[in-house]
């Protein structure tokens, strides 16, 4: 595939990453494929947005746990939500996630299929050739998630759920608290667990804890980190 893959001007590229041998790793791949590209590199969830923002990219190449800004803890969380703020303010942009969390994106998955850009996923144990080819499916345009397949395929889950589980087994609130967090009653927290156990397919034992299983499916399925 030839180098500037039917783009006029020199090929633009964010790279992502809070690890700076991981980010510079990248940085020098994607060089050595592209020698004419022009390459920039972002740690937080805030210089990303700034980048695109004003380099109007090609390619964002991005992993999910970051920092929202320098000196705040990393989280999967805030990865998925720069990235449903990038697809929904650039829906045109080709974008790689490469990251060890790729299965947290069954998160947005709606979000993902309706992505107009080229969206691929890459772990990044994979070798390097496999994440270069899915860096020129995505410039094509082309949607490759198939590692997401079966992952929960089906299972919907609504947003109040999901912010349950964060707010139980990420923030470590119980009903209570989560009650007071959400603004609904404990009833209603309640009832909210009855659903998302009956989705994940957690459902009482005896001698077991019902409230850990679920958070072991949910780890599973990609709810929460």
């Amino acid at each position: 595939m030839s180098e500037n893959l039917g783009f006029i001007d020199p090929l633009k590229i964010v790279v992502v990453d809070d690890h700076d041998l991981i980010l510079n790793g990248t940085f020098n791949m994607l060089k050595q494929k592209y020698p004419k590209a022009k390459i920039y590199t972002a740690q937080t969830a805030v210089e990303v947005l700034c980048q695109v923002e004003a380099i109007n990219p090609n390619l964002l190449v991005m992993d999910l746990c970051l920092p929202e800004k320098a000196e705040i803890k990393t989280k999967t969380d805030t990865g998925i939500q720069l990235l449903r703020t990038v697809m929904k303010n650039y829906p045109t942009l080709n974008i790689l996630v490469q990251s060890t969390y790729i299965k947290t994106l069954v998160r947005i998955r709606p979000e993902i299929d309706s992505h107009r850009g080229g969206f691929t996923i890459a772990d990044k144990s994979l070798p390097t050739q496999e994440i270069l080819t899915r860096v020129d499916w995505s410039l094509q345009g082309l949607t490759h998630i198939k590692d997401l397949k079966g992952v929960h395929s089906g299972l919907e889950v609504k947003p109040e759920w999901l912010n349950l589980l964060i707010l139980a087994f990420e923030e470590g609130l119980q009903d209570k608290a989560i009650a007071e967090q959400m603004g609904v009653s404990e009833r209603m927290v309640r009832h909210y667990w009855t659903k998302i156990q009956d989705v994940l397919g957690v459902y009482p034992e005896e001698g077991q804890n019902i409230r850990i299983k679920t958070e072991i499916r949910a780890r599973e399925e990609g709810l929460i980190d």
